[in-house]
């Protein structure tokens, strides 16, 4: 089973600057500048309203650089292993089945259950942790997590299923290009204002996608099948961002003291593998996975580790940002998309051209530079 080889990673950040800061999401706090998958993405939006740590004293820089080490690391092994394992599940050609003679996985929407199934086990662990009973404090009702829970879905499916199309590296570079729906979400669903800077910033990284995408564009590659890769991308951020901007209106309805982000957890993945099931069936694609299965048993430990690094993700976020804040965690998960798209282009060969390399670098520059500025916001408070 191929797994991703990296060395302990060296960082610069200095974990005592770690600020107390505003995370209820609001006016400009609305758009998240680093977010990976729809998965993370959904993450980061529920560690985000749960709190940030105080800054340690000096006299436990230490014990603070052992801390933020541990979330550092745990975030970028479980991430990159996710990404890497996503990437194999849904690109490599394995032993032909009836079903699947092309030797290709069939089943987006299984990689989605895996994922939920998994999700809501370690959610029902941590809420019985936490409140003494899976159902204690339980103010908002299921259904008030099912419109996330299907747009949710609707994302994931559709960022599994654009592999299929696009490479990995596409793909996590046109995530960044949803701060555009996630302003259009809010706009509509809230009724935020952004600043003119914003829509700015929005512009200038919607360009650096479009240039990485065209320069990593091969010569024998097929135009429509791009384009449906594309089309699916663009369903994946669609929903990812009316995702974030539901959950937001959630909390604000029903209080952040009465839905706590393992709360949101469990109920949207609730929801979620109600449908992502119902979909197996009508879709007919549980014959085809255990025939799949059977014959490539390999495939399935693959789902699994998907599941689990999925899952540890999402502890890591929580505590790290409630040990850091969520700039600190911000910068970590920028790190890790530039980290991915390097070891995704090593391990499966896609080429990058200097033109690619200066859209990346022109959307990952306005992502710092989103950053820093919320960095300075914060320390004025």
């Amino acid at each position: 089973m191929p797994v991703t080889k990296r060395s302990a990673p060296k960082t610069q950040q200095e974990p005592m600057v770690s600020p107390k800061v505003e995370l209820a999401n609001r006016g400009s706090d609305n758009i998240s500048v680093a977010s990976g998958d729809e998965d993370e993405r959904k993450n980061e939006t529920q560690a985000l309203v749960g709190g940030g740590g105080p800054i340690a004293p000096p006299s436990d820089f230490a014990k603070t650089a052992g801390r933020f080490l541990f979330c550092f690391t745990g975030l970028q092994v479980s991430y990159l292993t996710w990404g890497y394992m996503q990437e194999l599940i849904m690109t490599t050609t394995f032993t032909p089945t009836p079903s699947a003679p092309d030797g290709r996985f069939p089943s987006a929407a299984f990689c989605v259950f895996s994922n939920r199934f998994l999700a809501i086990i370690v959610a029902m662990i941590a809420v019985r942790i936490k409140h003494g009973s899976i159902l204690q404090n339980n103010v908002a009702p299921l259904v008030a997590f099912a419109p996330c829970a299907l747009s949710n879905t609707m994302s994931s499916w559709s960022q599994y299923a654009s592999l299929r199309y696009v490479s990995f590296p596409v793909q996590t570079v046109f995530k960044s290009s949803k701060i555009i729906p996630v302003m259009v979400m809010g706009k509509f669903l809230k009724g935020t204002n952004y600043p003119y800077s914003q829509y700015l910033e929005a512009l200038l990284i919607t360009v650096g996608v479009a240039i990485f995408s065209i320069a990593s564009k091969s010569s024998n590659s097929d135009t429509t099948t791009e384009i449906i890769g594309l089309l699916f991308m663009c369903t994946y951020i669609t929903f990812d961002s009316f995702t974030s901007q539901w959950q937001s209106k959630v909390y604000d309805k029903y209080g952040k003291a009465n839905v706590d982000p393992y709360q949101m957890m469990l109920g949207v993945n609730s929801s979620a593998i109600v449908m992502t099931t119902m979909g197996l069936i009508a879709g007919g694609d549980i014959p085809k996975i255990i025939e799949f299965f059977q014959v490539n048993p390999n495939v399935l430990q693959y789902n699994i580790i998907t599941a689990i690094t999925s899952a540890s993700g999402q502890l890591f976020i929580y505590t790290t940002i409630k040990e850091f804040g969520p700039i600190v965690f911000t910068v970590i998960m920028t790190t890790r998309q530039m980290m991915s798209i390097c070891i995704s282009s090593i391990l499966f060969g896609h080429t990058m051209t200097w033109k690619a390399a200066v859209g990346a670098t022109l959307v990952f520059g306005v992502l710092f530079y989103q950053i820093r500025k919320k960095y300075i916001a914060s320390q004025r408070k």
